[in-house]
């Protein structure tokens, strides 16, 4: 369909070196948007760049600090006007709750996954405004509005993106750019499988068991699956959709 055509526009995927936002750019790749992969790790977003690249696609790797000022403009500099489309990927987790997550676990969690999207997200307002035309697309979570165990700092860090979120489709809606966020519930990545290595060694097809079973529908989301849905809300297909929170939750949100 060509509403789903992503054909020239600039995308900017944030957090793109591995997991949903790897996945989320190479799906806009695929539908012909020239991609700017940002990620802190230089040499693993790279590969993904060239692994873009070496599939006939158009793919720049830009290593950034999402959470320092200097950095996200730099960033954005090189990835060059007009930007099109912008997916805020980068976040990192925490294990804790009030008791146990310290003033250095609060102060790391919302420097990523709180100041990183308002930096993104203030690299490229104004010349959306200025054109009128802009798509950005944040990734929270279900913690955003369900209680989660033992998951504090995160559960406050993606509260944070849902109502940035409203804000900016609030005030921007006029100035034509639409922002909606996607709360996916557990998401198979390698950050999954490194926390079980990490905690339960030796029983990790265990609780991979009960981390699947959790959501109603019996197992995790796919990062394919994240991107499906953020090329959806990023093309013309969704010009009618802003100040969304999507839940991708194998119905966890209604039917726990």
């Amino acid at each position: 369909m060509s509403s789903l055509s992503l054909k020239g526009r600039r995308a900017v995927i944030t957090g793109a070196a591995s997991g949903i936002g790897f996945a989320i750019a190479k799906r806009f790749a695929e539908h012909g948007a020239i991609v700017h992969l940002l990620d802190l790790d230089h040499g693993k977003v790279q590969e993904a760049a060239t692994q873009l690249t070496n599939l006939g696609y158009t793919a720049t790797a830009h290593p950034c600090d999402v959470s320092n000022e200097t950095s996200v403009l730099a960033a954005f500099k090189n990835v060059g006007d007009p930007i099109n489309i912008l997916v805020t990927s980068a976040g990192i987790a925490h294990i804790g709750n009030l008791t146990s997550t310290t003033p250095m676990d609060m102060d790391r969690l919302f420097a990523v996954n709180v100041r990183g999207v308002y930096l993104c997200m203030r690299a490229v307002i104004d010349d959306m405004a200025a054109v009128k035309h802009g798509v950005i697309l944040n990734i929270a979570s279900i913690a955003a509005t369900r209680g989660i165990s033992d998951r504090f700092a995160y559960s406050m860090t993606k509260g944070a993106v849902l109502s940035m979120t409203l804000s900016v489709a609030k005030d921007y809606v006029a100035h034509g750019i639409r922002c909606n966020c996607i709360s996916p519930a557990r998401v198979h990545t390698p950050f999954v499988d490194g926390f079980l290595a990490e905690n339960y060694p030796g029983q990790e097809s265990e609780k991979m068991k009960a981390l699947s079973e959790s959501q109603p529908i019996g197992r995790m989301g796919t990062p394919d699956e994240v991107a499906a849905l953020a090329h959806y809300l990023c093309s013309d297909e969704a010009s009618f959709i802003t100040g969304a929170d999507l839940p991708l939750d194998g119905g966890y949100f209604n039917l726990r």
